[in-house]
């Protein structure tokens, strides 16, 4: 057998693959919807598309920004100006949030210049174009939703789980979508880019096709059409900027045994290498043996995280190396699903001198006291 020279092989391979790639299909590209839902759904300024009436989102955005505007003056303005002072320049700018419902803004008020944010939680994104879709009846209905829970969301700051999930499932708009268009209004930011994405069997991204989308639209159950779209990169940056920053939202449920059955969610964190962290309000799950693998992954790749008591509790974050800051006042949780933990968190409020919470940041404790705490990796420690 005669073998070819070299230069002919890497010329046939690299032809070979130049072809692989003139072939794949383009990424579908949703930034019109985007822009369209910014104005209608998360009320920023600008002119509605045409098939909607002004007065409708007249109507919409009156409740709305009276609720945004009251979150910036007395949470954003507050709980900003303590995570200036206390997150460290020097972590990670890739972020990582499960549980976190449609809450991109307590992100952006954390992590105001990561790089990239990823949340995970039960919730789709739902489809961009609905609003294209639907008649002035669904449009006034499905905005009330919106405007409900975003208002909930703002006031309490955190999201019941159940009504969320129910309003973001088989919402005929996108409301999770919605939720993460607002936050980006609020904080000076705008959208540049919206792309759908489903995670590949080794935890990468294949960005969702027109082929794809064709095989969506044939799904006419509302609930399980927004579960084929789910997954979105929603690149953004401040106005006036030209630096992009990069945020995903993934559905998944992270529990072990849909992490060991899907683990495409975790192979995609775990991708990331050393992260920065957060969650609240998130049901104490973590504190709970069917949570293992979350658990374990965030003491494996985080080195700095804040979350409320419903994150790692100390129980396993100082033997995985970790040191804690306590903020706020913790007596016991005020659900029945964290007591089991509480005693963790108490020893360790009591070990710790006093400091002050001027603003609520998920679950309070038993009493309403707020609670905050920051976890490091203990080499991770500012001087």
């Amino acid at each position: 057998m005669r073998l070819l020279p070299l230069s002919w092989v890497v010329a046939i391979g690299l032809s070979a693959r130049s072809v692989a790639y003139a072939e794949a299909p383009p990424a579908a590209e949703f930034i019109d919807d985007a822009k369209a839902l910014l104005v209608v759904g998360a009320c920023a300024e600008g002119t509605p598309p045409a098939q909607v009436k002004p007065a409708l989102v007249a109507a919409h955005c009156k409740k709305v920004r009276a609720a945004q505007e009251d979150y910036k003056k007395s949470w954003i303005t507050v709980a900003k100006e303590f995570f200036t002072a206390n997150v460290p320049a020097t972590i990670p700018r890739t972020v990582v949030y499960p549980f976190a419902g449609g809450d991109l803004s307590t992100a952006l008020t954390v992590y105001p210049d990561a790089d990239e944010i990823t949340t995970l939680s039960l919730e789709p994104a739902g489809d961009a174009r609905a609003l294209s879709r639907l008649t002035e009846a669904q449009i006034k209905a499905s905005l009330a939703t919106v405007a409900t829970e975003l208002a909930s969301l703002y006031q309490a700051n955190f999201s019941r789980t159940m009504a969320m999930i129910g309003a973001m499932r088989s919402g005929q708009l996108p409301t999770q979508l919605i939720f993460s268009l607002s936050a980006l209004w609020i904080h000076g930011y705008e959208p540049v880019s919206l792309k759908y994405f489903q995670l590949t069997d080794t935890g990468d991204l294949h960005y969702v096709t027109k082929d794809d989308l064709d095989k969506a639209d044939a799904i006419k159950d509302v609930s399980k059409h927004n579960k084929e779209l789910a997954n979105i990169e929603l690149r953004f940056r401040k106005i006036g900027s030209k630096r992009e920053q990069i945020y995903r939202h993934i559905m998944a449920n992270l529990d072990d045994a849909h992490l060991k059955a899907t683990p495409q969610p975790l192979l995609y964190l775990q991708k990331k290498g050393r992260v920065s962290a957060m969650t609240k309000a998130a049901s104490f799950l973590l504190a709970m043996d069917d949570f293992k693998t979350m658990r374990k992954y965030l003491t494996d790749q985080v080195d700095w995280m804040v979350s409320d008591a419903s994150g790692v509790a100390p129980k396993w974050g100082k033997p995985a190396g970790y040191e804690y800051e306590t903020y706020g006042t913790f007596e016991r949780s005020e659900m029945d699903a964290g007591i089991g933990i509480s005693p963790s968190w108490i020893a360790e409020y009591k070990a710790q001198p006093k400091r002050p919470l001027k603003f609520r940041f998920g679950y309070p404790d038993v009493k309403y006291h707020h609670n905050l705490i920051i976890m490091r990796k203990a080499a991770a420690k500012q001087p």
